[in-house]
């Protein structure tokens, strides 16, 4: 694991920028951040790295069963970082002060200390964390995976209260009282396939994580990213057909948003990069990204 210091003495180029991102937060810009790295292998290695973004509750462990390997083995730096109040990473007793604003300051500030700029990849409220990073830089190349989408939060979680009232409200307990009103059935319900054994999801699961109240007024409509995202930065947007918590529609306003088509996994569930099929995930974006990576150096 690594640790990246949210403030750097003596870096006059940035120090303006850093500034700026602190203003308004209700949280110090000095923040220990939890990096996990895998590094390919020396002579197959790529210059650009991946860095993975996770979502509310989550932590950067939700990379690690199998996607940072995955893609460290097949050329790319991979790293996974947790926003602050997440996993390692500290502020956990500020979590609750912390705003959307401060999760994208901590991705940018991880980006600024990789070797080289980074393909962004977000999962759920991570996607949009990487949506409103773009409305601010180019990087290489961006996958959203059952993201957030830019109009908000608002209508999935309707969606979800109709089709799914007992997720939703288990959601709602642990999101009340904490990580410790987790279970594995309210993991279940909103991560996984009903057949999903619990083993299974003993394994590959990281412990819940408590979440911001105000990070999640932010991303159902208080501090959206714009409903027009950037053209000039490779996109790849992906779904899920049994997603419980990001719905089709979601999806596909997204993918609109940037002006692709939307690729859904019709029988997977949101918690792509954890499922038994993830390798099916795994490989589609790695031959999206060796294809879109070529692409943007040719021009």
């Amino acid at each position: 694991m690594l640790k990246v210091r949210d403030a750097v003495q003596g870096e006059d180029d940035r120090a303006a920028d850093q500034k700026d991102r602190g203003k308004g937060s209700g949280m110090s810009r000095q923040v220990d951040i939890e990096v996990l790295a895998h590094t390919p292998p020396a002579d197959r290695a790529k210059k650009t790295p991946l860095l993975f973004v996770h979502g509310a509750y989550a932590s950067a462990g939700q990379w690690e069963p199998f996607f940072l390997s995955f893609f460290a083995e097949n050329g790319y730096p991979a790293y996974a970082l947790s926003v602050r109040g997440h996993g390692a990473s500290a502020g956990r007793e500020q979590i609750k002060n912390a705003r959307l604003k401060d999760y994208v300051d901590d991705v940018l500030t991880v980006m600024d200390r990789l070797p080289a700029p980074p393909v962004l990849i977000g999962h759920s409220l991570g996607g949009m964390i990487v949506q409103k990073i773009l409305a601010r830089q180019a990087v290489p190349a961006a996958v959203l995976m059952c993201s957030a989408p830019p109009h908000g939060l608002f209508g999935s979680t309707l969606a979800a209260l109709f089709t799914n009232p007992v997720m939703f409200r288990q959601t709602a307990t642990m999101h009340r009282r904490g990580p410790e009103a987790a279970t594995l059935d309210s993991a279940r319900r909103a991560m996984f396939l009903p057949d999903t054994p619990d083993d299974w999801i003993r394994t590959v699961l990281p412990p819940a994580q408590p979440e911001s109240d105000a990070v999640m007024l932010d991303a159902t409509w208080r501090d959206l990213p714009p409903s027009r995202g950037r053209r000039d930065v490779p996109v790849l947007v992906l779904g899920a057909g049994k997603d419980a918590c990001i719905t089709r529609m979601a999806v596909n306003e997204t993918a609109r948003a940037f002006g692709v088509q939307a690729e859904v996994f019709e029988d997977l569930p949101h918690a792509l990069m954890m499922v038994p099929e993830w390798r099916k995930v795994a490989t589609r974006i790695l031959e999206w990204l060796d294809t879109a990576l070529v692409r943007v150096s040719v021009h």
